[in-house]
């Protein structure tokens, strides 16, 4: 049986605000149909469209090569010289082991509060001498598919699509906020 978002099934029908999935599911089951099984959101955002501002290739004491970056989210950004590791730039600092993206790309950064599947919750978190304060995301992260050799540039991504302003909201655009 295929799934159903809900922001699809709003717009082919009128759903009261606020209506969650298990009310409708139960709605539908007293008009006849059914349901098989209600799937719980895969993403908790925010998770939001960025720019990478900087990359600084730095080799780690374990003799891996990291990237700190500066990342433009928009209304999520630091001010400058304010911050976990200020900056002039308005923007997030972040640490990212992926290597095939470069400074003007537009990505998606998963931010302090978020939870990605497998319950990986995003923090501030100091790593290879950096406050890490939120992800740069791969598919794979995502749970949009198995591959890990990057991280998502949303243009290489999603060729035919239009792209979000950065610090959009992007957890329903890529189709991973609703049951």
């Amino acid at each position: 049986m295929p799934m159903v978002p809900l922001s699809w099934l709003a717009e082919h029908v009128d759903i009261v605000d606020g209506t969650n999935a298990q009310a409708l599911a139960a709605a539908l089951v007293k008009v006849g149909l059914e349901e098989e099984e209600i799937h719980p959101a895969r993403v908790i955002g925010p998770l939001v469209v960025g720019r990478v501002l900087t990359r600084v290739e730095e080799t780690a004491s374990n003799g891996k090569t990291v990237n700190y970056c500066r990342v433009d989210v928009g209304e999520y950004n630091d001010a400058p010289g304010t911050g976990k590791e200020p900056s002039e730039l308005p923007s997030r600092g972040i640490i990212c082991g992926a290597h095939n993206f470069d400074v003007g790309d537009l990505v998606v950064v998963s931010l302090p509060g978020a939870v990605l599947p497998g319950d990986f919750q995003i923090a501030a978190r100091k790593t290879y001498g950096h406050v890490s304060d939120g992800m740069i995301c791969s598919a794979r992260e995502l749970g949009l598919g198995e591959d890990h050799s990057g991280i998502i540039v949303l243009p290489q991504y999603f060729p035919d699509r239009e792209i979000p302003a950065v610090g959009t909201d992007i957890v329903s655009w890529l189709g991973l906020g609703e049951e």
